[in-house]
């Protein structure tokens, strides 16, 4: 498949399909939009679920939502029955949110077939879809993936410091437009409100559309209005930004349905940049 995304329709042909792993990747605060706060919990079928902020961060940086470490990744994925010719999608509880994220996880430690489910739990519940009330707590058999992390898929401070005045590279924060022009406090203690010299601001919620992501042909056409240079295939470096690094990964995933590549995730994002004194804010 050449899309990241699977539709609701389509997951639901495949509920039985022996490669297939679903794994439910919400995250219990949300930041950044009025979150979807539900009655009782409920699940897709046959899903699973990771932890986000436990057993996918790496809980021993100092940094906030710190990308796992090869070895932690490995032992989860193998909990959830992952191999390498697994066919994982991902969803959250709040449409899109942090199942993107997970996806970027995936992606950067080495595996090829994953996909976020557009709309996620909502827009299943939006067409009536069956559901269950717990996710199934493990594999039946361990899986067989190991974690290779692609060092050019993350970057960090020193890395987009580096690179301020390359016209060539460019950072985009999926932050509000308030919070990016210092208009809005930041939600973290010690955290200077404004943003990154020369980066480009798109708030995540403008790559939606209700649950779900907007038209490839309107995401492109939103990401050339940022600035002249951004155009797909042109070998332009876009590094993505937001408070912690899990909104970030909704715009990236969103360049990749755009057609852009030669794209990664500045994890650290602004709670890094925003509480070292010695980087210059605008």
């Amino acid at each position: 498949m050449a899309s990241p995304l699977v539709t609701t329709g389509w997951l639901q042909e495949n509920l039985d399909n022996e490669r297939l792993v679903l794994i439910d990747a919400s995250m219990a605060t949300v930041i950044g939009k009025e979150p979807i706060v539900y009655d009782h919990p409920v699940w897709i079928p046959g899903s699973l679920q990771i932890d986000l902020e436990g057993t996918l961060c790496d809980t021993g940086s100092s940094q906030l939502h710190a990308f796992p470490t090869e070895e932690q990744f490995t032992q989860e994925v193998r909990r959830l029955g992952i191999a390498p010719e697994s066919l994982v999608v991902l969803y959250d509880n709040q449409g899109v949110y942090s199942a993107p994220r997970a996806w970027w996880i995936l992606r950067s430690m080495g595996l090829e077939q994953v996909f976020v489910l557009d709309g996620g739990l909502p827009q299943w519940l939006a067409e009536g879809r069956e559901t269950v009330s717990a996710p199934v707590q493990g594999a039946a058999s361990p899986g067989s993936m190991a974690g290779r992390l692609g060092r050019d898929r993350i970057r960090d401070s020193a890395y987009v410091s580096k690179n301020l005045e390359d016209e060539q590279v460019s950072v985009i924060d999926a932050r509000s437009r308030a919070r990016f022009l210092a208009q809005a406090p930041e939600p973290r203690p010690g955290v200077r409100g404004g943003h990154i010299p020369n980066s480009l601001n798109l708030p995540f919620t403008e790559v939606l559309d209700g649950y779900r992501f907007k038209p490839a042909s309107e995401l492109e056409a939103r990401f050339k209005q940022l600035a002249p240079n951004l155009q797909p295939g042109n070998g332009h470096q876009l590094v993505f930004s937001c408070g912690s690094g899990i909104t970030a990964c909704i715009i990236l995933l969103a360049a990749e349905l755009a057609g852009y590549d030669q794209l990664s995730l500045y994890d650290g994002s602004w709670a890094d940049w925003g509480s070292d004194e010695s980087l210059p804010v605008a």
